[in-house]
């Protein structure tokens, strides 16, 4: 294939997506909390999109830890943690994630999804089953396929179907993973029959727990062995991604996993702003901040169990218009459609966080009821 071959088929591509309907491209927020402005339009609008669900990224502890950071150690880390990219604020976070996680240690990536890749590819080899459900995140769903295991996909938090694939595995290593909080939907993983069955089939659990603002709690003794695995990104307000658990099991990683061996260390800046994050979630103020997340959940949709709340529209179509709808009122909602949710599945997704006003959730409750999709 030439250049001029290849060209042609990115275009194809291109108009493809387009004439799909599904074309998508980044847009420019700015803001310091929910309430910002479009840059492309100018529209002051409440961002109901955010995964800051403790509203930790403008928290002046969080901020002033990276200020401190940056001007000790500079803007990067300059090298992979196994060369010379490691910095003693890594060694703090890691500390500081096992234990706020119960776990004997804890192992630091550049992101959530790196987690993910590195944790499949360094524990399972050919053989392995992996046993996946259906509506886990990209990053898991990513990690499975390019490990060498066999991954076997059941449907969503049917533990039957589960048993019965660990049943029949024969001598097989099996690996189980879930979503403790499934990113699209807002349900929650039954943790506690994850670990029974794990348990009666001597497979690993492995829990990721990035949208888990809100629980479930987990409450995992040091000698289980269950791999949790977590994000910075979301709840502590920063960026980076973390594998808790049995030593045996982060020492391999650090020795296996590609997605940690060669990549650059995290920022210190990140890292220092994320230790601040992690303290404040443990004090009294982050029970403050669970306590006013959990309020505006219930304004919204009472008894709902996480903060991501979807508004089930079905058509692709449908969800745009809602979102325009609400787009036009000041409020951002982002429809989500195929390929990331399955066809006939469109929504909106409405994700809270601590510092949403009661004024601010209350009006996206009124004009959802206003709009026929409450």
């Amino acid at each position: 294939m030439t250049l001029r071959e290849w060209s042609e088929w990115a275009q194809r591509e291109t108009d493809a997506i387009h004439e799909s309907g599904r074309w998508r491209a980044p847009r420019s927020f700015d803001a310091s909390g929910p309430e910002g402005t479009l840059t492309e339009s100018g529209a002051s609008v409440i961002s109901f999109a955010s995964n800051d669900y403790l509203g930790l990224t403008q928290h002046p502890d969080v901020i002033n830890a990276a200020h401190t950071a940056l001007d000790r150690w500079g803007a990067g880390s300059g090298s992979a943690r196994l060369i010379v990219g490691s910095r003693p604020v890594h060694e703090e976070l890691e500390e500081a994630l096992a234990q706020w996680r119960n776990t004997e240690r804890a192992v630091l990536f550049p992101t959530g999804f790196a987690a993910n890749l590195g944790v499949f590819g360094a524990l399972a080899s050919k053989g392995t089953l992996i046993c996946s459900d259906e509506l886990n995140h990209a990053s898991i769903i990513d990690g499975t396929r390019l490990s060498p295991a066999d991954v076997s996909i059941f449907p969503h938090k049917d533990l039957s179907a589960l048993g019965k694939f660990l049943a029949e595995r024969g001598e097989r290593r099996a690996i189980v993973v879930s979503d403790t909080v499934f990113s699209m939907d807002g349900d929650i993983a039954d943790v506690d029959d994850l670990r029974a069955i794990c348990h009666e089939h001597s497979a690993l659990l492995v829990l990721d727990e990035a949208h888990a603002a809100l629980g479930p709690q987990i409450s995992a003794e040091r000698d289980d062995e269950i791999i949790r695995v977590g994000t910075l990104s979301k709840a502590v307000g920063v960026v980076g991604g973390f594998v808790a658990g049995p030593r045996i099991f982060t020492d391999l990683l650090i020795n296996r996993a590609r997605s940690y061996i060669f990549t650059t260390a995290p920022s210190p800046a990140d890292t220092a702003a994320a230790v601040a994050s992690i303290g404040i979630i443990q004090s009294s103020e982050g029970d403050k901040l669970r306590a006013a997340l959990r309020r505006n959940i219930e304004i919204l949709r009472p008894g709902h169990p996480s903060p991501i709340i979807p508004i089930m529209c079905g058509t692709e179509s449908r969800a745009l218009e809602a979102s325009a709808a609400l787009l036009k009122r000041g409020m951002l909602v982002p429809a989500i459609r195929p390929p990331t949710v399955a066809p006939g599945t469109s929504r909106l997704r409405v994700a809270l966080s601590a510092s949403h006003t009661t004024k601010h959730v209350e009006s996206l409750r009124d004009a959802l009821i206003e709009l026929g999709l409450s």
